[in-house]
Formats: C-alpha cells, structure tokens, sequence
C-alpha cells in the first residue's frame, strides 16, 4: 500500500508552532495550491490544505518560512474523526502530515536577505520535479486535462 502526497503551493499564514508536553514541536501550515485547469468561467480555482509538521520539520518551517512562501510539501494523507460537542455529529477532517518541507522561492530581503530557504534544513532534501512544476506558471500549461473524459 501506499500514502503518498505531493504539494506545492503557497502558505497562507506564518506556521504555527507549538510543543506537546514533552517538548516536541508541532507546526501547523496552511497551503493554496492553483489547479491547472480552468473552471467554466475561465479562472484557476486554489484548494488549501492543512498541513502538520513534526520535530525537525517543525522547526524548519518555523525558522525558515513565512505567509506567502512558496514551498513543496511531501507527506501521507491521514484523517481524523470526532464528535462534534455542539451538534453531537460525526465530523472527519484530512490533513497532510509533512515528512519533508522545502522552500521553493528565495526569502525577501525583509525576512533575512535572499539565501534559499533549504540551507541549513536537515528536513529537506532536493525535489527537482517539484521545482520545475513551481518554475511553470498555469498559463503556460496545456489547458487540455488528459485525463477526462473526452
């Protein structure tokens, strides 16, 4: 079996760090990522994802990123379900829970001067595949989905 994710997007929000009782950090990170497609009315539509990063990964995206950042996100699918205390019903939420992080832009002079955001981060490794995806705006792809139904 396999539980593999891929992402590249842009993050929402500055991570969100936190440590459990035993000192592990928790980041939590919120991604859009622009379909390739267009939608009936000729725009990109973005999904968000929640995104939770653990121990070094955590600290990686604390120390280097940051609201509007470009980063590849490589994970597992997990869900998770609990009874809503209000309603009392069942509600399921998904996350991706990150494995490795990576920035895929340079940060702005504000944030620390133009070093790659990798540097440094045992957490992450190279994702030339990914950087090529980033590298190509939506325009420039082929608006022909090869997988529908023709």
């Amino acid at each position: 079996m396999l539980n593999r994710v891929i992402l590249i997007g842009r993050l929402t929000a500055d991570p969100e760090v936190k440590y459990t009782p035993s000192g592990v950090p928790v980041a939590q990170l919120r991604i859009a990522v622009n379909r390739i497609t267009k939608n009936e009315a000729g725009e990109y539509e973005t999904d968000f994802f929640n995104v939770t990063a653990w121990r070094r990964t955590a600290e990686f995206a604390q120390n280097y990123l940051s609201k509007g950042r470009l980063v590849s996100v490589d994970g597992r699918l997990q869900t998770r379900s609990w009874v809503d205390q209000a309603s009392g019903q069942k509600r399921t939420s998904f996350e991706v829970i990150a494995e490795n992080l990576e920035g895929l832009d340079r940060r702005s002079e504000a944030e620390g001067g133009g070093t790659p955001a990798s540097m440094g981060a045992p957490a992450a490794r190279p994702a030339p595949a990914a950087a090529a995806m980033a590298a190509a705006e939506p325009d420039d792809m082929d608006e022909h989905d090869p997988f529908a139904d023709e």
